[in-house]
């Protein structure tokens, strides 16, 4: 099965394409335990930058983003990070999605995770990203992450976990979803359906 991370990080090195990486192996690691194998591929927008404005005034992407936009729809899951600039994801993160057909994510597995500064900023999570992909019709898992400058090298305290249980717990989560997935494929739409419904209409 293949995984997809987006990371719309934009200094290098950075915590958002870190969290992707850290997300994504967690993922890895779990689906190995269940006998899954794994193709990963992490996209950075940050390099995608002036191709993904170029799409918004053009409506064509460039080659490039064509590729990195079906990669994207045609993973079997997602794994979505964003920085945080002004208590919301980033303009960068939500035009790329702005470019990608409102039902090709319908139904994929998505992990939603954030960086930002301060604690603060977390709710970011579920007032602004779990409602985007929520329009999207994605599957969100329900574990979403939120790395704070200071939750790095953090083992939480007796109210939170720490960064690397909520990585892992996150990571169960949209392994199991992908797990379930492989083991019970949902059903290709039958194409002679219609056309044999209307052969049973009988008119009197």
């Amino acid at each position: 099965m293949k995984l997809v991370a987006v990371s719309a990080g934009l200094s290098v090195p950075s915590s958002t394409r870190l969290l992707a990486d850290r997300l994504t192996d967690a993922v890895r690691d779990e689906l190995a335990d269940r006998g899954h194998e794994v193709e990963v591929e992490v996209i950075e927008l940050r390099a995608l930058a002036v191709a993904i404005a170029n799409n918004l005034v053009t409506g064509f992407p460039a080659p490039q983003l064509a590729t990195v936009i079906e990669s994207v729809t045609g993973a079997d899951g997602l794994v979505a990070v964003t920085p945080v600039f002004t208590a919301s994801y980033s303009g960068l993160f939500k035009s790329f999605f702005d470019l990608i057909d409102p039902e090709a994510l319908t139904g994929k597995p998505v992990l939603i995770a954030a960086t930002g500064g301060t604690a603060r900023h977390s709710l970011v999570l579920e007032h602004a990203l779990r409602p985007l992909f929520a329009y999207l019709r994605a599957v969100i898992v329900p574990t979403a992450v939120y790395a704070a400058s200071e939750d790095w090298g953090s083992g939480g305290d007796a109210y939170t976990q720490g960064l690397p249980a909520r990585i892992r717990r996150a990571g169960g989560e949209l392994a199991m979803l992908l797990a379930a997935r492989a083991a019970d494929p949902a059903p290709e739409d039958d194409v002679t359906s219609f056309e044999k419904q209307l052969s049973d209409l009988r008119f009197d």
